[in-house]
């Protein structure tokens, strides 16, 4: 069978939404659980062609804070000589816009980051109702 040109191409990429639908379902699976109403941070590690190496729960806090460990989310990613991390946690009050201080958390994340020549690809804000992308907001 001899095949066209047109027949030779490879299928278009799927939209955004379609491909991230799977990563936002995993990532709403393991922070939100209705029985608790407490914070929670997850971390994915990627590689440079943005496979995942691994992921890990970095952090807990109370209903309406998280404590986060940086050498925890830095240790883990070059440990796994991630080139990127993908950084998500729950606002269990609903409200799906970053705080002040998921604001700074992040801005700090960055810095870390690059020194350590790491991307922080995007912080994810998950709600039951929406998912909130820091990146796609302007503040990455």
């Amino acid at each position: 069978m001899v095949m066209t040109a047109l027949q030779m191409r490879p299928a278009p990429l799927a939209p955004p939404e379609t491909r991230l639908g799977p990563l936002v379902a995993y990532l709403r699976s393991v922070l939100l659980d209705p029985r608790d109403d407490r914070e929670r941070c997850h971390a994915l590690f990627v590689d440079a062609r943005r496979s995942c190496l691994g992921d890990a729960g970095i952090g807990r806090g109370g209903r309406g804070a998280l404590c986060l460990r940086m050498r925890e989310i830095f240790g883990e990613a070059l440990r796994l000589d991630a080139r990127g991390i993908i950084l998500a946690h729950n606002h269990p009050s609903g409200e799906c816009r970053p705080s002040g201080c998921d604001i700074a958390a992040t801005h700090q994340l960055v810095a870390v980051a690059r020194a350590l020549d790491i991307e922080l690809i995007d912080h994810l804000i998950f709600t039951h109702e929406a998912v909130y992308s820091m990146r796609a907001g302007g503040l990455l």
